[in-house]
């Protein structure tokens, strides 16, 4: 019987198994150096700011592993050696395999600052990360200043959980507006405006220089590269993005670029090793996605499909249109299709922006501007349905025809507040002045 080894117990590990499971009667064991039972990261923000106990980001009890005969295996993997097929292991023992499934994740990305080992400095990805955080920000008497580096979706993540505790943040971004390498302007500047109103000490254009010490190897203060100026703070977070965590492979036979370089079938150079998530690098990027996509929903994809591949049914991972969803404290943000920013912008894209007078709601939708074809829409603070995107995008809806049935779209409750006859006819007006 096949020994099917997975490193990492992830959402795209995991995922793997469970299907694995589904299909067959193979030997499955699941190896991680992180935790005992695999863990829903994304609910890690929700234990510290008191919605849950790290008991409920677990979607399985401990008992369901042994019910469904996956073994679990804690211990960091030092080395593979393809040739025997065989994992190392940190501790030096070592676990026979037939088939391998690499799901080992990001890390953190470190570029080096002067500091940047120090106690008191984390990510917020794994599980240690929130432990470091309850020891060095438990309440704003131990944690006086929090500094948190790089702005992405995890860093209004951790400013949203420092701010859950009344401890000051402040906030160093290097673009000159937040995430507008990825949101176009209008998006940019409102999410600038709901950080500051939260008290959140954003400063854009900035970029950290070093990272200072006390006497103890603690934090104590940063510097920031353009004007010199010197933070006092007790923690500070580096959100500056994360890279695949494939560090233990350098020295393998297995081919890298920046992640674990895999074909459509999710397969490495080497025969049946696979890789899978965030660590999986596709040779050819799949229609305008990246190589890397470190998402949750699409490791989850990966984790389905090589289970498949794994059972004798060998199929191409084909992500459908791309989609996401985040939150920026108070505003949740969706986006289907592509909406590119200013930056990345297409020569053939157009865009139409509404805002509400609020300032805490808005919508960018993006169409070809030659052939009208609908090409995506972000939403803040308005909830919409992921099939009818999904649908019109197959469908290739124009834009008039999405913008007349927005309403079919629309996800929020009853009694929320509607605002799709405002977008019409504010949709309406820009096509008269164009």
């Amino acid at each position: 019987m096949d020994h099917i080894v997975i490193i990492g117990n992830g959402i795209s590990g995991v995922t793997a198994a469970r299907h694995i499971r589904k299909l067959s009667d193979k030997k499955i064991t699941i190896v991680s150096a992180e935790t005992d039972y695999f863990f829903s990261r994304t609910a890690l923000m929700y234990v510290y700011m008191g919605h849950m106990k790290f008991e409920h980001t677990q979607p399985y009890e401990n008992w369901f592993w042994e019910k469904n005969r996956i073994n679990l295996k804690k211990g960091y993997v030092k080395e593979i050696e393809t040739d025997k097929k065989t994992l190392v292991f940190a501790e030096g023992d070592t676990l026979q395999y037939d088939k391998l499934i690499i799901a080992t994740g990001s890390k953190p990305n470190k570029f080096g600052w002067p500091g940047q080992d120090l106690d008191g400095v984390m990510g917020m990805y794994h599980k240690q990360d929130l432990e470091n955080l309850e020891k060095y920000a438990p309440n704003n008497k131990v944690c006086k200043r929090a500094v948190i580096v790089g702005g992405g979706l995890i860093g209004i993540e951790l400013a949203e959980m420092l701010n859950s505790r009344s401890i000051p943040v402040t906030f160093l971004v290097r673009e000159s507006s937040f995430w507008n390498g990825v949101l176009p302007e209008g998006e940019s500047e409102m999410i600038n405006r709901h950080i500051k109103n939260h008290h959140i000490d954003l400063r854009l254009s900035s970029n950290l220089k070093e990272i200072k010490a006390d006497e103890n190897g603690k934090v104590k203060s940063v510097v920031i590269e353009e004007t010199g100026e010197e933070i006092s703070c007790d923690v500070v977070g580096l959100t500056a993005g994360v890279s695949p965590n494939i560090n233990f492979l350098k020295d393998s036979p297995i081919e890298t670029g920046r992640g674990i370089k895999v074909n459509r079938f999710l397969e490495t150079n080497i025969k049946d090793i696979y890789a899978i998530g965030d660590c999986a690098e596709q040779h050819e990027a799949i229609g305008q996605r990246r190589p890397i996509e470190a998402v949750w929903y699409t490791g989850r994809m990966m984790g389905e499909t090589v289970a498949q591949t794994i059972c004798g049914n060998r199929i191409e991972y084909k992500p459908g249109h791309w989609f996401n969803s985040a939150k920026f404290l108070d505003i949740e943000y969706q986006t289907y299709g592509w909406v590119f920013s200013e930056r990345n912008k297409r020569d053939y894209e157009t865009h139409f922006h509404w805002i509400h007078k609020d300032d805490t709601k808005c919508i960018t939708v993006a169409y070809h501007k030659n052939t009208n074809q609908f090409l995506g829409i972000n939403t803040f603070g308005i909830r919409m349905r992921h099939e009818v995107f999904d649908r019109w995008l197959t469908e290739k809806r124009d834009v008039d025809y999405v913008m007349n049935h927005l309403s079919q779209a629309n996800f929020d409750p009853e009694f929320y507040s509607r605002y799709e006859t405002e977008i019409l006819s504010a949709f309406s007006k820009t096509l008269q002045i164009v």
